[in-house]
């Protein structure tokens, strides 16, 4: 299987049933897509794949073959941080960060479909768990970005 990994061509050779996760983590050395429960609810292991997020610990590799694959890895150019990544930093979103890798690809496919997101639209598409509780200012840094007009 090939799978266009942050850009990178990468070639698997796997059981197609293995989940995203565990192929590009155990496989790829891609540590930023976390285990969290195992069944697709929380969210630490969102990956975007041609731009959708997923939940690549129920996403089957072969379903990702010859596909693009963006994890948290991938969104900074170089040493310029993505938008959504300098926000999550001028709004202290972190706490233990475990679950941030998927928040902010969760963000950034939301930015991409609505640029200009309600709370609303952002109480939906934010559905991963945070466990430390940073909801609100999860919030306030997508509004930062959706208020800036940059490009995600």
């Amino acid at each position: 299987m090939k799978l266009t990994v942050n850009g990178q061509v990468r070639t698997l050779d796997v059981e197609p049933e293995m989940p995203l996760l565990w192929a590009l983590r155990d496989e790829l050395d891609v540590k930023g897509p976390k285990f969290g429960c195992g069944v697709a609810q929380c969210g630490a292991c969102t990956v975007l794949l041609n731009g959708d997020p997923v939940r690549a610990c129920s996403y089957p590799v072969s379903a990702a073959d010859g596909q693009q694959v963006v994890t948290i890895e991938g969104l900074a150019k170089g040493a310029k941080l993505h938008p959504l990544q300098q926000a999550w930093i001028d709004h202290q979103v972190p706490q233990c960060g475990y679950c941030q890798g998927g928040q902010l690809l969760t963000a950034v496919a939301l930015l991409r479909k609505k640029p200009k997101p309600s709370d609303k639209d952002i109480d939906a598409a934010m559905s991963n768990i945070c466990r430390c509780g940073t909801y609100a200012r999860i919030r306030a840094a997508i509004h930062d970005v959706a208020k800036k007009g940059v490009k995600v």
